[in-house]
Formats: structure tokens, sequence, C-alpha cells
């Protein structure tokens, strides 16, 4: 008898967690530029839904959005693990002045950039999502017969929390991309 309602408050339970719906992931790279010239290794980065509606109301009440982007050049090894050669963080917050009615938006780690302040929420999220001329590494430090390819991992959280239950709740996305494979070299 015991062991039947157990049973059964499982299944329930599993049932009511397979029915609820999952956050919806908005959250998306657009656009993963790598430039390869004579000096270095340059990322651009577009992320796009980097304040997703469900962060409106935080923002409103002044909770501060966080935005990481977490960028990694990789060296292709054919049947081999790939080898990560150098990884960059770059975070950023997005804050609200209730009282001025003004967005800031300041650089917290990986970059040295001035704090942008506006009271456009859309130039907020630009500024936010948009990470320009990365530098990754040196082109002189790279093989240049090489493979390689850069992965690039973004979250988006309120007050900075990622976690499963922060996801489920719809308070936290992230996303992740790959570009192309390229080598240093041309190749005809």
């Amino acid at each position: 008898m015991r062991a039947a309602c157990l049973t059964r408050s499982l299944l329930a339970a599993a049932l009511a967690l397979g029915v609820t719906a999952p956050a919806r992931a908005e959250l998306r790279i657009s656009d993963l530029d790598v430039f390869l010239n004579d000096q270095e290794v340059t990322v651009h980065v577009v992320l796009l839904g980097a304040v997703p509606d469900a962060f409106q109301e935080g923002i409103q009440g002044g909770i501060p959005t966080h935005v990481r982007f977490t960028v990694e050049l990789w060296h292709y090894k054919r049947y081999w693990p790939d080898q990560r050669l150098t990884r960059k963080v770059v975070e950023r917050s997005l804050v609200y002045n209730v009282v001025t009615k003004e967005f800031k938006v300041a650089s917290l780690s990986g970059e040295t950039r001035p704090v942008h302040i506006t009271r456009d929420v859309r130039d907020a999220q630009r500024v936010l999502s948009e990470l320009r001329g990365l530098k990754m590494t040196p082109a002189s430090a790279l093989d240049p017969s090489a493979v390689i390819y850069i992965r690039v991992n973004a979250e988006a959280a309120l007050n900075g929390e990622n976690t499963f239950l922060a996801r489920l709740a719809g308070t936290a996305e992230q996303t992740f991309r790959q570009s192309a494979y390229r080598t240093i070299q041309r190749v005809q």
C-alpha cells in the first residue's frame, strides 16, 4: 500500500515536471566574425536577446543584468581531442537608475572601457550585447598550418545568478556558437 502510494506520487511529480514548459531560449549569437590578419586574431560577436522580456520587470526595479562572454580559441587536431589555446572572459552589467531614469552599462572584467550612460533602452542593449575587436592572440604565436576555430559561450542573468533554477524561472539564459575552421595560411 505504502509503495503504491509512493509510486503514484513519484509518477505525478514526474508528469508535472514533464508537462511544465521550459523557459524559452531567446538568447542567441547572430554574428560571430573571426578576423585573421598579419598581426592578431580578432573576434567580433553580436548577442541578440541579451535583455529578454522576462528581465524587464527586474531591470525596471533596479536589479542589475549581467552578460558574460566566454571566448575560446581552439586548435583542431584530427583524431585527437582539440586543444584550447587561449580563453578570454568579458563581463558587463546593465543597471537602471530609477531616480534619474538612466541606464548604465559598465564593464566588470575582461576589458577596459568607459561607463556608458543613456536614457534609451535600445542603446543600452546595443552596448551591452556587442563585443567588438576582442584580441585573442598574436598571429605569430600560432602555427601557420594549424586549423583553428573560435567557440563563444554567452550568458545573460539577472543579478549575475546563472543557476539551473534561475534558468528554469526564466531569469537566466545561455547559448553558445562555434565558428568555421580556419588557418593562418591561405588555402587556394
